[in-house]
């Protein structure tokens, strides 16, 4: 492996536990705001699809390209930032990034076609990308092992609270204002976080521990995760995984409105109901990771989370069940995610401490990658609960497939527990 996990830092790590836990709890805090500000720009508008659909005059497939734009600049972003990450450090790269998608939405006040609106969500995308994988680096900067996994499982809980709110509050909006104005809120979101960066987070990756600049650099890094196996392979389960979610989440809006008649309130309320499934695997992971590794536990959430597709896929196809019989397969692959999701990335980042920049870029880039990839099919295939479904176990099954050929892991090592060098700074 090229890469080798940074030296431990010889500076004794901080003994008393009691002051430290409020800092973890702000940190999990401030990060989450930042980390939310993805699933808020990707949800807090999709109760409006058909209405932007009718507006715009264009199609259903078309108007979810407007998704799959923003999960572009997502992961194309990450390429960029998480290797500027390295180099600069982590706060400017996730202050201009947030200011970047605060100039985007305010520029999507006056778009006037789809084609304009899809260019400004693909910025967004790429603004939101330096939230996204800083936030991983930051995590693997102060933690490893056990410990990041656990860190990851908390920001969850404050990440996930923005897809349980987001469409919730998106149709609440759309009460009062229209579409466009969905935005502006995530332009005022933006400022806010922006604030909270600029004055409440501090610097975690010190000047000695920066790595140097350059386009060969970057190349040489990126080669260098892509010879180990075991990364690669941790990478794709979590973008298959990811795709998994994007599908519900580019699916549902038609499927619950258009397929089983719901209003954008009541989409808006359901599609919380099944966040908060996923919420609280993401919490349960830690009581799990006292007595199972991160790896047992990605295999049984993965494993889980196929089961729960083909019962989704058969209900689906018999027409079985009616609303329920769609939302509770749904909601039971959604807690498999949110027991996947917190464990890949720890797993694919666990050796990387000096690159852990450009090693959360890929994993983000694949996560978000393949979601933007896949999230168009299900409109292609119609649009329906059965399309959903379909493309929901096929990307479950091709994660316990790369699983299994490829991370091997039964082969990986207990991982190491406890703060990270870079906390002792």
């Amino acid at each position: 492996m090229t890469l080798t996990a940074s030296p431990r830092a010889t500076t004794p790590a901080p003994v008393p536990h009691a002051p430290r836990r409020p800092s973890m709890a702000r940190l999990a805090l401030t990060l989450g705001a930042f980390v939310a500000l993805g699933p808020l720009t990707i949800d807090m508008y999709l109760p409006a699809l058909p209405t932007i659909r009718d507006e715009l005059g264009t199609s259903s497939a078309t108007v979810q390209l407007t998704l799959t734009g923003t999960l572009v600049g997502l992961a194309l972003g990450q390429l960029v930032i998480g290797p500027l990450s390295d180099v600069l450090g982590r706060r400017r790269p996730l202050l201009v990034g947030t200011a970047l998608h605060v100039v985007a939405s305010v520029l999507v006040l006056v778009a006037p076609s789809i084609a304009v609106l899809g260019a400004l969500r693909v910025l967004q995308g790429v603004g939101t990308a330096a939230t996204a994988v800083v936030a991983l680096a930051i995590v693997r900067d102060l933690f490893e092992g056990r410990a990041a996994a656990t860190m990851l499982s908390r920001l969850f809980l404050v990440m996930g609270v923005a897809p349980v709110l987001a469409p919730t509050i998106g149709g609440e909006l759309l009460r009062f204002t229209s579409w466009r104005g969905v935005f502006a809120v995530l332009a005022v979101y933006g400022l806010l976080v922006l604030a909270l960066g600029a004055f409440g987070l501090r610097e975690t990756l010190p000047p000695e521990r920066r790595r140097r600049g350059g386009v060969a650099e970057t190349m040489r890094t990126y080669g260098g995760l892509f010879r180990d196996r075991t990364y690669v392979g941790l990478i794709l389960v979590a973008g298959l995984t990811m795709a998994a979610l994007f599908t519900y989440v580019s699916g549902s809006s038609f499927v619950y409105q258009r397929q089983f008649g719901l209003d954008e309130q009541q989409f808006g309320l359901l599609f919380g109901a099944g966040a908060v499934w996923l919420i609280a695997a993401t919490q349960l992971n830690p009581v799990l990771l006292r007595r199972w590794s991160p790896a047992q536990i990605l295999v049984g959430g993965t494993v889980g989370g196929a089961a729960a597709g083909g019962v989704l896929v058969l209900l689906a196809a018999a027409e079985a069940g009616g609303l329920f019989g769609v939302a509770l397969p749904l909601w039971a692959v959604l807690f498999a995610a949110g027991l996947a999701l917190p464990n890949a990335p720890a797993l694919a980042l666990a050796q990387y401490g000096a690159s852990a920049g450009s090693a959360a870029a890929l994993l983000g880039a694949v996560q978000f990658g393949v979601g933007a990839a896949v999230s168009p099919l299900v409109g292609l295939l119609g649009n329906d609960a059965l399309a959903m479904g379909m493309v929901i176990v096929a990307m479950l099954v091709l994660a316990v497939a790369v699983l299994t050929a490829v991370v091997r892991p039964w082969q990986l090592p207990e991982p190491q527990d406890g703060p990270a060098p870079a906390f002792a700074h």
